[in-house]
């Protein structure tokens, strides 16, 4: 047999890959896209029917060079980019430029980068197929007509270097509209009441909340009314009507798609969604694994599907019986019904194989790689588990008129639970209840009422943004993260803490595309053309078409935009520091990695000054300042005011509180396990202390 190249599109990828194969193979790895559209240009010949032009990227041109001479080499070319459209279209463009014929089966993919997979693979190619390309090539130039003809009007009516998109765009206007809600949001007081109560001769109380007088659902407006109540109740008896048990079953969740690993990663491990596909790509690419070789951990992570294979779902539940044991598999095998309109191109992403435990890996990888791994993994083997039984108890109690609850509940079996930590939210207050009897009378032991205001509804983060952005069919798999880290990179939006709130720049971009682009953030629309887009994938329509639907109404959009849009001035906020070289007060600018100092007199004065807030702790080793300061990489830290005469620096925020142990200053931390805790910032002292987490 001769030689034989196998292209894929990163080292790591190659790396792997190339293990499993023969030495009559050759791995070479694309590093990504070989050809694309012009960045100087349009690249899109709206006059020709839309017609693209693809040039060779700067930069790829010695490595093209050197995947033509390995072609000329080889006996046969396989196209192993990844198994979606983005990695169609770089086989498309790869078959063009090594004059591939198109009706050759060349393209080979996997869910997974594991020797059996590659090795499947390699046993039936297939042809490049030209309907998911053309869905990419569909995107792609929709992506550039609305990018390249909206960004220079923003560039010349508000700031160079703005941009618009066909999704972040929307984007944009969804965190933009929900600011809106918050700000014009009117609270609304209202009070409950709640009573401590317990059963006689019992010292454990539990919580009971009154919900209705004379069966009625009541409404607590004010503390007159809720002091009258507490008055009316203080001199009855509360007395139990009827206690209900039941026996709830607690399914478990379906293992993850892109979405629901985005949303669940930044809960769970605080990573954001671009933080969360990087480690993701690094695990599916391939890592040595110590008694493993190398091999890629998990599948595919670009899917909207909760499908897995038999293979995998039999393999599971091997495992958790030999593991957890019998009664911890289900008696008929899971099966999860996806979501309405996904494509179920590939599998749910999980671990390529199950038996690769997060223990097992863990020497091999990097923290945020074992993070993200236990998780995926965790939620794979809980959604192949037995559900879980809850016993829920209901109590009904009355004093005089009116009717209070009590509900707890206890774990009968813990099923999946025991693998893969769940939200609680839905869980009733009392985790335990005294066995009650109708009629029984309970002994009161405190009773009070609480001021409550009605809240605005809930600022996006990454993870309820992505959600939304999934539920209204904006985006795809693949375009969520970077949709976010754009609207951040443009300053449209900035993180407080961890959620999303809209610049001044964003809301004035927000209501330019609003007003003038009203089809490119109306959300009904922007899915609408994701369905086409599927369309053209699944050879139902012409992409040329869909991308004249588009154009014709937003080209005349433009023309009325460039005529009225009137010039915007985004005035600089003027600091009360004034500039150490020329005297001028300095103004506040965004930067990339956060605000900064300028002078107002540039070009002339080009003095510039980073802006750090001030801790009132004072540095441990020379007294000074310590500030909130940013990274190149534009993480938080903080350091001593005196750099580079004292070198004192803490990613975690120093406080005043000193270490009973060392004397040493604590830092804030925080971890979903523990809560808020103290954590002493020297290295060589392991002293904690746990905040009580106040409501």
């Amino acid at each position: 047999m001769g030689q034989r190249l196998v292209i894929v599109e990163s080292p790591a990828k190659a790396k792997t890959i190339k293990k499993y194969l023969g030495k009559n193979y050759v791995v070479e790895a694309s590093m990504g896209h070989i050809r694309d559209l012009p960045k100087s240009q349009l690249g899109v010949d709206i006059e020709n029917n839309y017609e693209p032009k693809y040039i060779t990227i700067r930069g790829k041109g010695e490595l093209l060079d050197k995947i033509k001479k390995q072609a000329k080499k080889s006996e046969k070319v396989y196209l192993a980019t990844d198994p979606d459209r983005e990695g169609e279209a770089i086989s498309w463009h790869l078959a063009k430029i090594l004059k591939i014929d198109t009706n050759e089966e060349c393209r080979i993919e996997f869910n997974e980068i594991t020797k059996t997979a590659v090795k499947n693979a390699l046993k039936s190619p297939r042809k490049v197929n030209e309907n998911v390309f053309d869905a990419q090539q569909a995107r792609r130039v929709l992506d550039r007509l609305v990018g390249y003809e909206i960004s220079p009007i923003l560039w010349r009516k508000v700031k160079w270097g703005l941009s618009a998109g066909r999704v972040q765009s929307v984007a944009l206007r969804i965190i933009c509209d929900r600011e809106k809600e918050v700000q014009e949001f009117v609270p609304e007081e209202y009070w409950t009441v709640e009573v401590k109560v317990s059963k006689v001769g019992e010292t454990r109380g539990f919580i009971i909340k009154l919900h209705s007088n004379n069966g009625k659902k009541i409404v607590i407006n004010n503390e007159e009314e809720a002091n009258t109540i507490i008055k009316a109740i203080s001199n009855g008896e509360f007395i139990v009507k009827d206690v209900k048990e039941t026996t709830k079953v607690k399914n478990p969740l379906p293992p993850f798609t892109t979405s629901t690993l985005q949303q669940d990663a930044y809960r769970k491990i605080n990573f954001s969604t671009k933080k969360t596909m990087a480690t993701a790509q690094q695990l599916y690419e391939g890592v040595e694994v110590k008694g493993h070789g190398t091999v890629g951990l998990i599948t595919y992570m670009r899917t909207d599907s909760v499908r897995i294979s038999d293979e995998a779902q039999d393999a599971a539940i091997e495992f958790i019986k030999s593991t957890y044991g019998d009664e911890y598999a289900p008696k008929t095998k899971k099966v999860y019904k996806g979501k309405k309109g996904s494509q179920d191109a590939h599998e749910a992403v999980r671990p390529s194989n199950v038996g690769i435990t997060p223990q097992v890996a863990k020497e091999s990888l990097t923290s945020d790689q074992y993070k993200l791994y236990t998780l995926i993994w965790n939620r794979f083997v809980a959604s192949q588990m037995e559900s879980a039984l809850i016993d829920s108890t209901s109590i009904n109690i009355e004093n005089g008129s009116y009717g209070f609850k009590a509900s707890g509940y206890k774990v009968k079996f813990e099923g999946f639970m025991k693998v893969y930590e769940t939200d609680n939210e839905d869980e009733d207050e009392n985790t335990k209840l005294p066995s009650l009897q109708s009629g029984e009378v309970l002994k009161t032991r405190d009773m009070n009422g609480k001021q409550h205001f009605t809240q605005p509804p809930a600022r996006f983060s990454e993870a309820s943004l992505v959600k939304t952005l999934e539920e209204n069919g904006i985006g795809r798999p693949s375009t969520y993260a970077p949709t976010i880290s754009t609207l951040l990179g443009r300053q449209y939006i900035e993180r407080d803490k961890k959620v999303l709130l809209p610049t001044e720049l964003g809301f004035i971009v927000n209501n330019i595309m609003s007003e003038y682009f009203k089809q490119i953030v109306d959300v009904e629309f922007t899915a609408d053309v994701e369905n086409k887009l599927d369309s053209v994938e699944e050879g139902q329509a012409e992409w040329k078409k869909v991308v004249n639907e588009f154009f014709v109404p937003l080209r005349v959009a433009i023309d009325i935009a460039e005529k009225e849009i009137a010039k915007v001035t985004i005035e600089d906020k003027v600091s009360d520091i004034p500039c150490d070289k020329c005297g001028r007060m300095m103004v506040i600018k965004k930067g990339r990695f956060g605000d900064f100092l300028a002078c107002p007199g540039y070009p002339e004065c080009k003095n510039t000054k980073t802006m750090a807030r001030e801790l009132e702790v004072k540095c441990p080793k020379c007294g000074g300042k310590i500030l909130e300061k940013r990274s190149k990489k534009g993480k938080t830290f903080y350091g001593c005011d005196n750099y580079p005469a004292c070198d004192f620096v803490s990613w975690h925020e120093p406080t005043e509180n000193k270490c009973p142990e060392c004397g040493s200053l604590m830092a804030k931390r925080y971890s979903k396990a523990k809560g808020d805790y103290l954590e002493c910032i020297n290295a060589e002292c392991k002293y904690k202390e746990i905040l009580e987490n106040k409501e």
